[in-house]
């Protein structure tokens, strides 16, 4: 027998209560998301007739997954990260807003505070020269005109050979395989690091917990993670997904998007393998300062 109380006065109102309603602190903004998580999940669980072990299973699993600080993986995994590129994509034809650098996902795993240099930099600290291939990373930064962008800001992040990041990995030196590089004059770029792999979830963890439960794997492409802002302009996220790759196109994170896939060109040279990788990116025009900056997202930090 199937028997539903959440659409009746007396929930909706005790929803109102537990949501803050009664009272005149707080946020009001807040107080209309929570009502309405509350009753959306109502909803849920008598349309899926979910019992209290699924729901209390589920509130296990939500506590293992924020103690394993697997949260932001879980919602890329899922799609919400790019359902959010999607949106914002939608809205800005909406406005007759289009052209520039597909934007797509950011990941979890950014780090604020990594060195500047002006124009070139080396990226890695050579703790893994014995087995990586080196890789000249290069571009130009434009805008909306197709000119360069003199004085733009390329934050670049990429995983090691083991597709683990500094930082969350303690066995790698302080922003190894992270820098920000600001553009010359002909608003080029240029990084000497290594081709990086890509990486899988933890099979131990609780998002790839949740992933077998799907029937789905969680693999990633070799890829690179960018910020590029200059003043004027609209910040970009997006990242580059290395053509080639097993995953390039089922990625469990789906990043991958027409327009940023980087092709990698390999040569040998006097002390072996070479990786050449050109990338260029073209910013959009900000309407507004807030267009300029990226978004107020919680993220790690190593110095202040």
């Amino acid at each position: 027998m199937t028997v539903k109380i959440a659409h009746t006065p007396d929930v909706q109102k005790f929803f109102e209560q537990a949501a803050g309603f009664g009272n005149d602190e707080g946020s009001p903004r807040l107080k209309r998301i929570v009502q309405r998580v509350l009753q959306d999940t109502a909803r849920l669980i008598e349309d899926l007739e979910i019992s209290e072990d699924e729901f209390w299973l589920a509130v296990d699993y939500l506590n293992r997954l924020g103690g394993r600080g697997e949260a932001g993986l879980l919602v890329a995994g899922l799609g919400i990260e790019h359902f959010l590129d999607l949106l914002q994509d939608a809205k800005d034809a909406a406005v007759g807003l289009a052209g520039g650098t597909p934007r797509t996902i950011e990941g979890p795993l950014y780090v604020a505070g990594a060195p500047i240099a002006q124009g070139e930099t080396r990226m890695d600290d050579g703790s893994e020269a014995d087995v990586a291939t080196p890789m000249l990373l290069e571009g130009v930064v434009r805008g909306p005109d197709g000119q360069p962008l003199a004085g733009a800001t390329v934050d670049l992040w990429h995983a090691n050979t083991r597709g683990t990041y500094s930082f969350f990995d303690q066995s790698q030196s302080e922003y190894n395989l992270r820098r920000r590089i600001i553009t010359d004059a002909q608003g080029r770029y240029r990084a000497h690091s290594i081709v990086p792999s890509g990486y899988g979830c933890d099979p131990q963890g609780p998002t790839q917990e949740c992933l077998d439960l799907l029937g789905r794997h969680g693999q990633r492409p070799a890829h690179i993670h960018f910020f590029i802002s200059a003043p004027g302009h609209r910040h970009l996220t997006t990242q580059i997904n290395l053509a080639g790759d097993k995953y390039l196109w089922d990625d469990f994170a789906y990043a991958t998007r027409d327009g940023l896939v980087g092709e990698v060109v390999f040569r040998e040279g006097e002390q072996g393998r070479l990786a050449e990788l050109r990338f260029d990116f073209q910013l959009q025009q900000a309407l507004g300062s807030e267009a300029e900056q990226r978004s107020g997202r919680p993220r790690a930090l190593q110095h202040g």
